[in-house]
């Protein structure tokens, strides 16, 4: 799921080498956390947040697989 959200992140914006995803597990969910450049955060964050709630379902989509909770914090 790191993958997806990487790979997702790097096609967006513009300074893909400032592109860093971690992930943090528990035993029911998993929190995945995006940072990426001060100028490209709102190509991730999309209009209205359209573009973040998009990854957001693919994101459950993938996690639904496994039976666990995701979220994705995306961080400045």
């Amino acid at each position: 799921m790191m993958e997806l959200v990487a790979y997702l992140a790097r096609a967006l914006v513009d300074a893909p080498q400032d592109v860093s995803v971690n992930k943090q597990e528990t035993d029911d969910s998993i929190t995945i956390e995006l940072k990426v450049a001060p100028e490209d955060l709102g190509k991730v964050i999309g209009k209205q947040g359209r573009t973040a709630r998009a990854m957001r379902s693919l994101l459950a989509a993938a996690s639904a697989r496994d039976n666990r909770k995701s979220r994705l914090d995306i961080l400045e």
